[in-house]
């Protein structure tokens, strides 16, 4: 460590560890270090983050007394607290592969296994405070968003000579300020440049980015496509895939995308949230209702826990039911309502009374007790569009329409949707999500249980055409129920058979299919699934 150096740096270490402490106290000292400040809460190290800049951040992982070190650094990052400038590192004695997996994808300046010796962490430490020392310049730019002079800085540093050691970490960030800058063209040349030399991983998925910016996303697609198979980046390449795939609008593949990587890192909220939006576009309600419990449990003691999460899951879990069966719809009534106990344990203060109505009115619903819905859903106050949020204002729709007060539900959702285009931060996934539901509840009045009830209704009357429609319709919004496609894969057989020269959609054939072989099916149904593609191979 050069004495210099360690003099000049204002450290911060948090950890709740006693002995842990001591023994970092001790190394610090020993390679120099005096300006030291040591803290055992997370929320402390913010307080003390926000009043003062730190050189360096030394964070334990595993904090126990209130939220962990993952969540500080992510309430950092999240809220442009951590400059540029500040070299972050953090420490753990679990190495697991999820534990690796989220510190990784976070991106610190460095990460340090315990046990470590006192010429490990010199070594670690004079390689981190030295690459933050000499782009200390254009970190000052960055920190104050001024991105071109932050350029012209970097293009200084590069024409020095006596900067090659730190080429590489300043290629990156100037590739890195390309596209935060928008320039695009220019950073996909660049990366084209750089990885005409060397096949760094951060150019190719820099690259990749640029690609999809510029809608290249033929070269895009074929590049992550490699990516998502180097476990270096794969996390980075499963996002910029399922990024692609949402542009693209082939929302079921993202979703599969998004789910492969919350199993391969856990902790990471916003994609369970993103996880949670593509499922309800796709109508998968397991999944939708699998990611909303994963946001309770991941969020607890971060910047994420929020008591509509646990309302988030008790509507998830009624929308699930909705499409199940009588015994399934039982089990998923519990649920909801085992997170409605949960959210009032974690916040008795919450006036979230009208939520709860629309929630419980929702669930008597389920229940077959729709006048004790509707006398629920009467004792609403005026709504208030402005201070209510989208879920709860969306979820007030779901309950007006389930009840049969249509108008009354669209008006809901135009207030929404007025809201939404106001509303700048409001992603664009919920706005999908938002005008599909929509749509699909202007054109579709009966609940989706009862849509499939009426067109067998209507199939064994012999009214093939009316069943057809009604069948689509129940396929509609559950695309991913099995009995559902059969029945109208069933349907279209007997509308080709019956009049052969209008042969039924290829498209709606291949998507009864592919969810007929992934669901499970009874033996009478599997029985009849041949038999119906029997018909259908005669008259294609």
């Amino acid at each position: 460590m050069i004495p210099q150096l360690a003099k000049e740096t204002k450290v911060l270490i948090v950890d709740d560890q006693v002995l842990a402490k001591g023994y970092m106290k001790y190394s610090l000292e020993e390679l120099g270090f005096s300006d030291i400040t040591y803290v055992d809460k997370a929320q402390l190290a913010l307080e003390r983050i926000r009043h003062q800049h730190y050189n360096l951040i030394v964070c334990s992982y595993n904090l126990k007394r209130d939220q962990d070190g993952y969540y500080l650094y992510e309430q950092l990052k999240h809220n442009n607290e951590l400059p540029p400038s500040t070299a972050f590192i953090f420490i753990s004695a679990d190495t697991t592969s999820d534990i690796v997996h989220s510190i990784v994808e976070l991106q610190p300046d460095d990460f340090l296994a315990k046990p470590f010796t006192v010429n490990d962490l010199d070594k670690r430490l004079s390689k981190v405070l030295s690459r933050k020392k000499a782009l200390n310049g254009v970190y000052r730019y960055m920190e104050k968003r001024q991105y071109p002079k932050a350029l012209s800085e970097l293009e200084q540093f590069l024409a020095e000579p006596k900067n090659s050691e730190f080429y590489p970490l300043a290629l990156k960030t100037k590739g890195d300020l390309l596209l935060a800058s928008g320039h695009y063209e220019q950073a996909r040349d660049f990366f084209h440049a750089i990885l005409n030399v060397q096949t760094f991983t951060w150019a190719q998925l820099g690259l990749v980015n640029a690609y999809i910016h510029l809608d290249e996303d033929e070269q895009a697609e074929k590049l992550v496509l490699r990516l998502a198979f180097k476990p270096e980046c794969q996390l980075a390449a499963y996002d910029l895939l399922s990024a692609l795939q949402i542009k693209q609008k082939d929302f079921n593949a993202a979703l599969e995308c998004v789910l492969v990587a919350t199993e391969i890192s856990p902790r990471n909220i916003r994609r369970h949230k993103t996880a949670l939006d593509l499922s309800r576009i796709t109508h998968d309600y397991a999944s939708q209702f699998d990611a909303a419990k994963k946001i309770v449990k991941f969020a607890k003691d971060s910047i994420h826990d929020l008591p509509e999460n646990y309302l988030n899951v008790a509507r998830a879990g009624i929308d699930y039911a909705m499409t199940c069966e009588d015994d399934e719809t039982d089990r998923l009534i519990k649920q909801a309502n085992e997170y409605v106990k949960q959210f009032k344990a974690a916040f008795p203060k919450a006036e979230l009374h009208e939520q709860m109505k629309v929630i419980n009115a929702r669930l008597l619903y389920l229940q077959d007790e729709k006048e004790n819905a509707k006398a629920l859903l009467e004792q609403l106050e005026e709504e208030n569009w402005e201070t209510d949020s989208l879920e709860a204002l969306l979820d007030k729709a779901k309950a007006f329409h389930e009840l049969g007060w249509f108008e009354r539900s669209a008006n809901i959702m135009d207030k929404i949707e007025q809201r939404c285009v106001r509303d700048e931060k409001q992603g664009s996934l919920f706005m999908q999500y938002l005008q599909q539901e929509k749509k699909e509840r202007e054109d579709i009045k009966l609940p989706p249980k009862a849509l499939n009830n009426k067109a067998v209704e209507l199939f064994e009357k012999g009214d093939i055409e009316n069943a057809l429609v009604t069948f689509r319709q129940a396929f509609t919004v559950m695309p991913k129920n099995p009995a559902i496609a059969l029945n109208l894969l069933q349907t279209l057989s007997k509308e080709s058979s019956n009049d052969d020269t209008h042969p039924p959609s290829h498209r709606l054939i291949k998507a009864c299919i592919e969810t007929i072989e992934n669901g499970t099916l009874t033996e009478e149904q599997e029985a009849r699934y041949h038999r119906v593609r029997g018909i259908l191979e005669q008259v294609s």
